[in-house]
């Protein structure tokens, strides 16, 4: 009777990586769980899918993991958080959902564990810095020492995702601006209120992030990992200056929108005022038409063979008397 292998739930990839020949191996999608936990090597990197339910029992079986940290890798919470704790160093970061054929712009999480020889991240759905990351160990495995160089480049790519973004959303904001400033009528609101929308919230998440790596890089000496104090300095640089890009993008939206606002102002305004010459020239002719349609006896012009022709010139010298008007009083 063949023995029945436990494979690794919810795996997604999983490396080894061997620091002193600069290599790393790449196990198959069905390791079972002893096999993999008994292989050699300096650290390995697992890669696991949440949807998988077996997630949480499977990463009981890490010593290294206590259980806030299998809690931090399983939860389905929404939020970026870091925590350092003891030399390990745990949390959510924020990436961009992959669909099969392109990226989206669509929010994702990722949840990461880094002790010694582990990391651990998990996600629920595909990401696109992570797939980068995983590009980067097959094309070049020989500059990751420590399980501390995959976070710093999952960050990093995470920060030239944001870069990519604020590229697409910089040539949509010139489309946007171009049609503002032509001379054809548009309301580009309706363009405008997505890619507002859009750069409000990468800001708001880039924010935190940047946050919570401040707070990280100025914890207890002790709590970190090996090598943290110079990744966080690094890493804060980075996101600092895509910070800078985002929220400048963010400040034209603000300011392409008001001046959306204040060619559809003028434009209203304008229509204003031609409704208004327009009533104060038919003012006086409804006044004239009004005065012989009254059924009175009396009226001037009733038994005359010209009175209709006497009526239309009365009301053309009202029209040239209201154009005279307007005309001294400036309006005109």
């Amino acid at each position: 009777m063949l023995p029945i292998v436990q494979s690794v739930p919810g795996l997604v990839w999983a490396y080894r990586f061997h620091t002193e020949d600069g290599a790393c191996q790449r196990f198959p999608p069905d390791i079972g769980r002893d096999d993999l936990l008994k292989a050699g090597g300096d650290f390995l990197w697992l890669h696991l899918n949440l949807a998988d339910q077996r997630l949480a029992t499977f990463l009981d079986t890490f010593p290294a993991l206590p259980p806030a940290v299998v809690a931090a890798l399983t939860t389905h919470e929404t939020h970026a958080s870091i925590t350092l704790d003891d030399g390990m160093i745990y949390g959510t970061l924020v990436d961009f959902q992959r669909e099969f054929d392109a990226g989206t712009r669509d929010i994702g999480w990722l949840h990461f564990a880094v002790c010694e020889g582990l990391i651990v991240t998990t996600r629920l759905q595909p990401l696109r810095s992570i797939d980068r990351v995983r590009a980067s160990v097959e094309k070049n495995p020989a500059r990751y020492r420590v399980p501390i160089d995959i976070f710093e480049t999952i960050v990093a790519e995470f920060q030239r995702t944001m870069i990519t973004l604020v590229l697409e959303l910089t040539e949509e904001l010139n489309q946007i601006e171009d049609s503002v400033y032509d001379n054809t009528s548009r309301d580009e609101r309706r363009r405008l209120a997505p890619v507002r929308r859009t750069v409000v919230r990468l800001h708001r998440h880039l924010r935190t992030v940047l946050a919570l790596m401040r707070r990280a890089g100025a914890s207890d000496e002790d709590d970190m990992p090996p090598g943290f104090d110079d990744v966080a300095g690094r890493l804060t640089s980075r996101l600092e200056a895509v910070d800078h890009d985002v929220y400048a993008l963010q400040e034209r939206a603000r300011l392409l929108h008001e001046e959306i606002d204040s060619k559809l102002s003028s434009e209203t305004n304008r229509h204003l005022y031609i409704l208004s010459l327009m009533t104060a020239f038919l003012l006086p002719p409804s006044l004239v038409t009004g005065f012989f349609g009254m059924n009175t006896s009396g009226l001037p012009l009733a038994g005359g063979g010209h009175g209709t022709f006497v009526a239309f010139c009365f009301i053309g010298l009202s029209i040239l008397g209201a154009w005279w008007l307007l005309r001294r009083a400036g309006i005109l």
